[in-house]
């Protein structure tokens, strides 16, 4: 038959302060008439032991009537009796504040975090940046936050960590580096929230966000792009491994079409499909659009005419289209995306092959010395537009899905150039 002894509260003063045993207590003469449950805060705590457990468990009564049950982890009745009435305390406080029962680990809302981002990258809906936001929770936020708790996270420990951090890298980050760390934090304490593991209510500090100015990405010449061109017309066809030979010819496509119309590289190029591109009159001249959706929504952009001789090299190559004629393709909407393999399959990342596209070119680095990347070519279609065709600062800004001031601020420098003729 189970033993149980009901606890006065005014006996549990007795546990705030260690036990002696010179001075015997009501708990510890309980202790030694081993029960097996006792009665705590007017028989809203219980703990028990179960048969054949060191261990003592507890269970407890919510506001909303039902019972939480959890062990204490001790064996000791004192310092289960202590446990027990802490995390009566911390759950009934918790549930007042709107927040889950149990608070996870920031490891495990990191962990939350990471598998959610990869499962959109995985299925085509993820941001490029995702990629970005990984490395800042895998590098950095896990070894540091580890086994703490979102929620309890301070000024100062953010302070500190954003002193490791420097250190880890060896330098002071710049601006753009920073607000991928202040978005991958916010993308954790979503995550919480959505989960019900945090409330909105609850201020979490937010990291810094401003860093040294980044230099302006490296754009091509019209020299360097003319050699660029010419160079990936072999390069495309070579390849020692069958799948190189395949994404060489696909990274070409991409990259020219980046050059052709300054859209995005990432979500906004690579989840563009065949029913997405249309022929677009204009007193009677037809142009080709593309509709692109990413960072600032969705968009018409106008591609130069060029554009169309990679749409026929992507539509031999692909087995899902290649049987219906060009000239319809258009007219019969293909659902399928534009920039795959052979086989449909799209690849997560082709910034890889990039980087040896460049290398092998000797294109790798601009003039002074900056690293090109994917961006690159987004910048170098800007600079020439401006430089070359003199579009003005409102169309392009429409074009690229930017705002004109944005466009203005990053190009401002090219401005007395664009204007030469008219102030000479």
């Amino acid at each position: 038959m189970t033993k149980v002894i009901k606890v006065p509260e005014s006996h549990l003063e007795v546990i705030s302060s260690p036990l002696q045993e010179s001075q015997p207590t009501a708990l510890s003469q309980l202790k030694y008439a081993e029960p097996t449950e006792l009665y705590l805060r007017d028989g809203e705590v219980v703990i028990h032991r179960r048969p054949g457990s060191p261990l003592w468990h507890c269970r407890f009564r919510l506001q909303d009537g039902s019972w939480h049950r959890q062990t204490t982890r001790q064996a000791s009745i004192e310092h289960a009796v202590r446990m027990a009435c802490d995390l009566y305390d911390e759950t009934r406080y918790r549930q007042r504040l709107g927040l889950a029962q149990k608070s996870p680990t920031f490891a495990e809302i990191a962990h939350a975090t990471l598998y959610s981002m990869r499962q959109d990258l995985d299925v085509g809906i993820g941001k490029s940046v995702y990629g970005s936001y990984i490395t800042c929770i895998e590098k950095y936020f896990l070894p540091y936050f580890g086994d703490k708790r979102l929620e309890e996270i301070t000024y100062t420990d953010v302070h500190e960590f954003e002193v490791w951090r420097n250190r880890q890298m060896n330098k002071v980050p710049r601006a753009s580096t920073l607000m991928n760390f202040a978005s991958a934090w916010a993308k954790l304490q979503q995550t919480a929230v959505n989960k019900g593991w945090i409330s909105e209510r609850v201020a979490i500090p937010k990291l810094t966000t401003r860093g040294h100015k980044g230099k302006t990405r490296p754009a091509f010449s019209r020299e360097e792009i003319t050699k660029l061109f010419d160079y990936m017309e072999k390069w495309a066809k070579e390849g020692r491994l069958e799948v190189e030979r395949e994404i060489r010819p696909l990274v070409r496509d991409y990259v020219e079409m980046l050059l052709l119309t300054g859209m995005r590289h990432g979500t906004e190029a690579l989840n563009i499909c065949w029913n997405n591109i249309e022929w677009h009159t204009n007193d009677g001249k037809k142009y080709l659009r593309i509709w692109v959706d990413g960072k600032t929504g969705g968009r018409w952009l106008i591609a130069k005419h060029r554009a169309v001789d990679v749409l026929k090299r992507l539509h031999s190559r692909q087995k899902a289209v290649y049987d219906i004629p060009f000239d319809r393709l258009f007219e019969v909407r293909a659902p399928q995306r534009l920039f795959v393999m052979a086989d449909g399959h799209q690849p997560l990342r082709i910034d890889g092959t990039f980087k040896k596209l460049m290398r092998d070119s000797g294109l790798a680095m601009s003039q002074d010395g900056q690293m090109r990347t994917l961006y690159s070519l987004r910048h170098t279609y800007a600079t020439l537009e401006l430089l070359e065709n003199k579009t003005d600062i409102h169309t392009l800004a429409k074009q690229m899905g930017n705002s004109a001031a944005m466009i203005e601020r990053h190009y401002s420098k090219l401005t007395p150039t664009m204007a030469a003729e008219q102030l000479a």
